[in-house]
């Protein structure tokens, strides 16, 4: 069923792979937007355990998402090192916010 071949032969279940990869991308910086976002304002609203939960669960959200898009994915070695990266940026950030209290 290669319908979409171009001069490397690559066939179509590339070209998603690369479209998903995309768009994991543009999820991920919309979620660290929002992240800053929250933090700024529990950060106004001084509620310290309120945003460390926003944090976790916004972890779990990611998580979620990196799980979802590997069950779609072809090449799993990747998606597993990049969801490592992930979990260990996540765990770096919420140890300074309660380092930060």
């Amino acid at each position: 069923m290669n319908v979409l071949v171009n001069e490397n032969g690559d066939d179509v279940c590339d070209y998603c792979f690369m479209m998903m990869m995309m768009m994991m991308m543009m999820m991920m910086v919309v979620m660290i937007m929002m992240m800053m976002m929250m933090m700024m304002v529990m950060m106004m609203m001084m509620m310290m355990m309120m945003m460390v939960m926003m944090m976790i669960m916004m972890m779990m959200m990611m998580m979620m998402m990196m799980m979802m898009m590997m069950m779609m994915m072809r090449m799993r070695m990747r998606m597993m090192m990049m969801m490592m990266m992930m979990m260990m940026m996540m765990m770096m950030m919420i140890s300074e916010i309660i380092q930060n209290m």
